[in-house]
């Protein structure tokens, strides 16, 4: 589990980046980079990480399912994920 400060800090990333896109992908077609420069450095989504979003997980995140794969297992096992099942031969 991911501490507290560390999701918060994402969800701001998340929020800026769509705060700013408009207007990061109008300066970058009209070719202003020094414009650019004075965006604030959490508006470009280059910066945001891929994370858990139960947990805040940073590693072994599956972008199809948006969880990490300790929860995908877990949630998998359980039958909460539908068409999922364990795999056996």
């Amino acid at each position: 589990m991911a501490k507290e400060s560390v999701k918060a800090r994402q969800r701001k990333r998340e929020r800026m980046v769509a705060k700013f896109a408009e207007k990061r992908a109008a300066l970058k077609a009209a070719g202003d980079y020094a414009a650019l420069d004075k965006l604030p450095k959490n508006s470009s989504p280059v910066r945001l990480k891929n994370r858990c979003q139960l947990t805040g997980r940073p590693k072994g995140y599956m972008r199809h399912f948006g969880i990490c794969r300790v929860i995908f297992r877990d949630m998998a096992l359980d039958g909460k994920i539908p068409g999922v099942r364990k795999a056996s031969w």
